[in-house]
């Protein structure tokens, strides 16, 4: 079986989130290929839709969320994201025993004792009218019914996990500050989600699988669990099984991947590019270790934006008034900071025309 080795690993991650070469596809056509963004900082996707699209214009994406081809949803790992409305429709289902579990993974003392069948027909009444509402606005008008959990817990509850909602625009569009107001995904969407089909097959998850090594391969189905955050889907591998190529990485796992999908020389070179907060190449996998050394895995979780160069985090980067300020984790060669420097200059010119400095750090 042949081993692939972080370098190998790291390519196939480029090449299949669009970061070895930028791709010329609509904002619709990125969205699903990378089966979501991860957007709980309403910003944050614009600046990877540009890191990976040729000639990407914010307002392409905000003709998408407005026009209602991509949608603000909690999904995966009970994550905001921006998907596709396709997928949110066909992926909902398959997520919600997830996203109960998760809520009640964290609340499990307040929610204690409380019926989540009856507040969530209470709360997809009270949305019947189609009307955005607050998760403030939506709480008080249950409270009285369930006074014993905190506002947020219970606004949590509904909004996040038991009735299937979007976040409508003007949030997420570029350069806004707005609050979240929510809205049935059926309403927002004219049609319901899908119901999971009858029986033992699983074709959403058949789905997911190969979906995500699209996107994500070649991974182990740890990693495939890690990004979408559910735990069912270990059938679903076993049933495309056959579809799939399998390698192993250095420590012996199993990899699966789709058999004509991109893997790259390990030596292709990759260029510089600058990640948002909570970026897919990082938090797709439970083994990060293909794009980030061990002794900064810290960086994918806290909010940090990132700077890939080789292909791997090198640097964090931060923008400040009119400083765009880029602190390495490494130490760089002078062709590499010219590289870093030069990538700076276009995005400082994509994020905000007051830039007027870019900042390089020595590093520690």
């Amino acid at each position: 079986m042949t081993v692939l080795d972080d370098r190998a690993l790291n390519r196939a991650t480029l090449a299949r989130q669009h970061l070895l070469t930028r791709a010329d596809a609509s904002v619709p056509e990125a969205v699903a290929h990378l089966c979501g963004l991860q957007a709980q900082e309403p910003q944050e996707p614009f600046i990877g839709l540009w890191s990976r699209l040729t000639g990407f214009a914010p307002g392409r994406l905000d003709e998408a969320m407005t026009g209602r081809a991509v949608v603000r949803t909690h999904l995966m790992r009970r994550t905001v994201h921006l998907v596709t409305a396709g997928d949110a429709l066909a992926w909902r289902a398959r997520h919600d025993a997830m996203l109960r579990g998760r809520v009640l993974g964290t609340y499990r003392r307040e929610l204690d004792g409380i019926d989540l069948d009856e507040v969530a027909a209470a709360g997809r009444a009270v949305m019947a009218d189609r009307r955005p509402r607050t998760m403030r606005e939506l709480v008080e008008a249950l409270e009285d019914r369930w006074p014993g959990p905190p506002r947020r817990v219970l606004g949590e509850l509904v909004v996040a996990a038991l009735v299937p909602m979007v976040q409508l625009p003007p949030r997420g569009l570029w350069r806004q500050s707005a609050g979240v107001r929510n809205v049935p995904l059926a309403s927002w969407l004219g049609r319901d989600i899908d119901p999971l089909p009858a029986g033992d097959g699983d074709p959403v998850g058949r789905q997911l699988v190969r979906r995500y090594l699209a996107a994500y391969g070649p991974a182990a189905g740890a990693d495939l669990r890690a990004w979408c955050g559910l735990s069912g889907l270990p059938a679903a591998v076993k049933a495309v099984r056959d579809e799939l190529v399998v390698f192993r990485d250095t420590r012996g796992r199993e990899l699966f991947d789709l058999p004509d999908a991109p893997r790259p020389h390990p030596d292709t070179p990759a260029p510089v590019r600058f990640l948002p907060a909570f970026d897919n190449a990082l938090l797709g996998y439970h083994d990060r270790g293909r794009i980030v050394d061990a002794a900064h895995l810290g960086v994918s979780v806290a909010g940090h934006r990132t700077v890939l160069v080789a292909g791997r985090v090198a640097a964090t980067w931060a923008v400040r008034d009119d400083r765009l300020r880029i602190s390495p984790l490494r130490r760089l060669t002078a062709l590499e900071e010219d590289t870093v420097r030069a990538e700076a200059r276009e995005l400082a010119a994509f994020l905000h025309e007051r830039i007027e400095h870019i900042h390089l750090d020595t590093a520690a």
